[in-house]
Order: structure tokens, then sequence, then C-alpha cells
């Protein structure tokens, strides 16, 4: 009796303490650490390590060979021709994605049956699939059935095929990426103004301030830990760009469009089938999307406490 009494005050002040409001906390976010441990750290840990090794698909007898790997990445025009492709793609599709969400999301924060339907409308392209995206375009913008280049020799006079040129594929790849990503931004940006008291702007109003000088003084300014949470997770999802080179263009013509995450797979999972020299280059990946994720990051916390 005493035994069975003990136990279950040992019981009771377990669940005393589980129910605790001080650690009813960890038991909700325990799921995604969990999560985050196996699905993120494990993995990046294994990445390290393989990329010091010479280490096929099929797993079999890895050999340690230091950073023979990064070296030779470093001697492979594919690498750098790929990072070439993926900067290129960062630095136009973050501004073009951020500054149109950033823009309609202004125009269309007020509570309105258009600006609802408008924002219904920008978002839908969100949840679609990009395969059904890749392959809707690859018909508007075919040479032969495609109405885009149609449309395009009334001006021209020729009909190309914009997705096997050198000089278009890219920007063609980009346009398609904001056009279904900027969706994302605009909801949370819209979220974030209506975040802001009204009352801001109604006194700008009183004072005679522009609907332009209402966006740069009152909107950007409260809006910037907004900002600072797109910019860095559109960063970081740029650079990791897969699905809309693959699907499009599979990193053609001319690898013009071939990106670092593109070049990765192929030299990992493909014919030569190396996973330690495809896990050295996500490994550099990785490193540059941290520099620079940290460098935006230092620069906009302190233009949010100087703002503050």
């Amino acid at each position: 009796m005493g035994k069975n009494q003990n136990l279950m005050e040992r019981l009771k002040n377990w669940g005393n303490t589980i129910t605790n409001r001080k650690h009813v906390g960890y038991l909700f976010i325990f799921p995604a650490l969990l999560d985050l441990f196996i699905f993120v750290a494990i993995p990046l840990v294994a990445a390290f390590y393989i990329a010091l090794t010479d280490l096929d698909i099929f797993l079999q007898s890895p050999k340690f060979i230091g950073l023979s790997n990064f070296t030779q990445s470093l001697q492979d025009e594919r690498v750098w021709n790929a990072f070439k492709n993926t900067a290129v793609y960062v630095g136009v599709n973050v501004p073009l994605q951020l500054g149109l969400a950033l823009i309609l999301a202004f125009l269309l924060s007020k509570p309105t049956r258009f600006n609802k339907l408008c924002r219904t409308v920008f978002y839908v392209p969100v949840l679609c699939s990009f395969t059904a995206i890749a392959i809707l375009f690859q018909l508007l913008l075919n040479s032969t059935v495609g109405y885009i280049p149609y449309m395009i020799s009334w001006f021209t006079g020729s009909v190309d095929s914009l997705l096997s040129s050198p000089k278009w594929a890219m920007p063609v790849v980009i346009a398609i990426s904001v056009w279904k990503n900027f969706g994302r931004s605009l909801i949370i940006y819209v979220a974030g103004i209506l975040d802001i008291p009204q009352t801001y702007f109604e006194a700008s109003a009183i004072d005679g301030a522009s609907r332009s000088q209402q966006f740069f003084r009152i909107t950007i300014p409260n809006l910037l830990p907004t900002i600072s949470f797109t910019l860095l997770t559109t960063i970081i999802s740029s650079f990791q760009v897969f699905d809309a080179v693959y699907v499009t263009t599979g990193g053609g013509p001319l690898f013009k469009t071939e990106t670092v995450v593109q070049y990765i797979y192929l030299r990992g999972f493909s014919d030569p089938y190396d996973l330690g020299y495809a896990s050295a280059v996500c490994v550099e990946l990785f490193t540059v999307i941290a520099v620079i994720t940290l460098f935006f990051k230092g620069y906009l916390d302190r233009r949010i406490e100087k703002n503050y």
C-alpha cells in the first residue's frame, strides 16, 4: 500500500511539473524541435562529414579524402557557372518579388471587397504546384502553339521559343518565379500594414501628406520587422531554387539557367553519383547563404533599433 501511495504521489508531482506554466511551452515546441533535429541538424552534420569522403550513392566503403572535394569544386567551371546563375536569380528575383508585393500590399491594404478579391487572386499561384505552372507556361511560351511568342511576333516579325533562348531563358524563369511566389509576401505585408495604427495615416492625411509620403514615411518604417523577415526567408529560398529551373528549362540552354542546387542534384543523384563532391558543394552553398543572411540580418536589426 505504501509503495502504491508513493508511486501515485510521484505521478502526481510529475503531472504537476508537466502542467506547470513554465514547462507547458516546451511541450508545444517539442514536436518542432524534434522535427528540426531529425530533418535538419542530423542531415547537416552528415553533409559536412560526407563532404570529406569519397562516397557514391550506393554508400559502399566511404574513403576519407579530407578537403579534396572542396579543392576540386573550386576548379570546376560548372560550379562557378552555377553560383553565377544563382546570384543573378537571387539578385533579380528578390527585389522584384518583395518590391511588387510591398507596393500592391500598400494599395490593397484597405478591407474592401475588391481588395480582398485581388489578394485572393494574387495568392492562388502560391498554392499551385510548380510543375503544373511550368507546364502551363511551357504551353504559353511554346514557339509553335504558344500565344505569348505569337504576340511578340507582331512586333519582331519572328517567333522564338523564349525558354530555349540563352538570352531570355533566365529572365523568363525569374518572371515565372516572381509571378508564382510574390503572393506569399503580399499577404504577410498586408497583415503587417493592418497592424499599423490607422491614427498615423489619419493624422498625416490631415497634415496634407500624400499617399507616396505615407508609404515612405509611415508604412515602410513601421513595417521594417516584417520586411526583414520576408527578405531573409526569400533570400534563403531563392538561393535554394531548384524546381523553377528543373521543370522549365532543365538548366539549359547551354547551362545558362543551371543553379547550384540543380548541379548538386545532378552530381549526386545521376552519373557519376558522387555524393561526397555534391555534399562539398552543399557546404559551400550553406556557407554563402549563412554569410549573406547574417549580413542582412545585422544590417536590418540595426535599422530597426534606430527606427524604434
